[in-house]
């Protein structure tokens, strides 16, 4: 009884989400559609080199939230291959004509733009059957309770059964059981058909997907080279402007103490209580140093372990769900142990959150994990943001990033690592 009670809780929320999809297939798809064809078409005119990077822009956001609703409601993961803009794009008309001719010599643009009347059309249809089979059967019971009264005059079709009478109406009812009962079967692998189709129109051939991930693994090379360069540096500062400074000064009071043992030991005794408290000060820099290389609870005890001694440390409240039957390779679980870290710097300080929860977990050959607060919302992933830091430091294990974080919130971080346990 219990089983059957989950199987149709979990085909309503299937229902509900096809639902909740169907809207932004029919009308977001059909809108960007229409616009992003006649934002292209206006180009030699020149109203579209203005606004075609917006329109396209809209349409890659639009896409982009498919693509998280796939991975977090169905598991379905779908690539996000845009190609990036350089750095040193110009501003001005000169930077909108290079921006329009970047987004429309990307393969991804076009995929999103067939995507769009994909979606639209058999996408919207697959979402509101989901639905529909749930939601339809409501109507028979309606019928057979007592509303087939009012069409005693003019016969009424439920499906293709016609209801004039009580009799009429029981049969009404016997089919939505029916409809019903195949909608507990069918509704949450309507779901994910509805995110399949999407991500066979989405995604890139095989060449294409080689190609990006070169491309990307040739900028996260350099990057993960910056980035490895501006820790060594950041080390060498802290080592010599703490540590280091505060050893000194321990040795030279030590030197002091030994001058004035015997002449002022009163003297003596201060220097050497200063430096017994200059040394404590120098160990739990060290400590700290090298816990911001590589937390000693990582090493000893594993991701689990260590993300849930940092959310301890944090001053919001926090939920941590773990589910590894095992450990990763070391910069792996380096990698996300600093990603969740950083994640959870910025809901802490900028979010505004009461609450912040995460979820870590190994399944079909990747590390995923995701950071969600009940904050204000709105952040975005871009320059100088802690979330292209995190971006950045994922690519570098071909991991990728999606941010979801309406104005008023929630955001939710989710974040994938393709790694096996050992």
């Amino acid at each position: 009884m219990d089983a059957e009670r989950g199987r149709i809780g979990s085909a309503l929320l299937a229902a509900w989400r096809g639902l909740v999809v169907s809207v932004p297939a029919l009308a977001g798809s059909c809108t960007l559609f229409s616009l992003a064809l006649i934002s292209i078409a206006t180009i030699p005119l020149g109203v579209g080199l203005v606004t075609t990077p917006y329109i396209l822009e809209a349409v890659r956001k639009h896409a982009n939230q498919r693509r998280l609703l796939a991975i977090t409601w169905s598991d379905v993961r779908i690539p996000v291959p845009y190609r990036p803009f350089p750095k040193d794009l110009r501003s001005g008309f000169t930077g909108q004509v290079e921006r329009t001719t970047l987004m429309l010599k990307d393969p991804a643009t076009w995929r999103d733009i067939r995507w769009m009347l994909v979606d639209m059309t058999a996408g919207y249809t697959v979402a509101i059957l989901a639905a529909a089979l749930l939601l339809y059967p409501v109507e028979g019971f309606v019928l057979a309770a007592g509303l087939w009264r009012v069409f005693t005059d003019d016969r009424y079709w439920y499906a293709f059964v016609p209801v004039d009478s009580q009799a009429t109406g029981l049969m009404a009812a016997a089919l939505g059981v029916a409809i019903f009962a195949a909608g507990v079967l069918l509704s949450e692998r309507l779901l994910r058909a509805h995110f399949v189709l999407a991500r066979s129109v989405l995604a890139p051939t095989q060449e294409q997907e080689l190609a990006r991930r070169i491309d990307r693994l040739t900028e996260t090379r350099h990057e993960a080279v910056d980035t490895a360069a501006s820790e060594l540096r950041r080390i060498e500062r802290d080592l010599h402007d703490g540590a280091q400074a505060r050893l000194v000064a321990m040795g030279m009071n030590l030197g002091t103490v030994e001058a004035l043992i015997e002449k002022d030991p009163a003297q003596a005794k201060r220097l050497l209580a200063m430096a017994r408290e200059s040394s404590a000060e120098a160990l739990t820099e060290l400590r700290d140093l090298v816990r911001g290389i590589h937390p000693p609870v990582l090493a000893e005890r594993g991701l689990g372990d260590a993300v849930k001694a940092l959310a301890l440390r944090l001053p919001v409240p926090c939920d941590v769900d773990v589910e590894l039957g095992g450990r990763a390779e070391a910069p792996v679980e380096s990698a996300a142990y600093f990603a969740i870290s950083e994640a959870l710097t910025n809901a802490a300080k900028h979010s505004g959150a009461e609450r912040i929860w995460v979820d870590l977990r190994h399944s079909d050959g990747a590390l995923r994990f995701s950071v969600t607060d009940d904050g204000r919302g709105g952040a975005s992933v871009g320059a100088g943001s802690g979330l292209s830091g995190i971006e950045r430091r994922l690519g570098t294990f071909d991991g990728i990033m999606a941010v979801s974080s309406p104005a008023g919130g929630p955001t939710m971080v989710t974040m994938e690592i393709p790694c096996e346990l050992s």
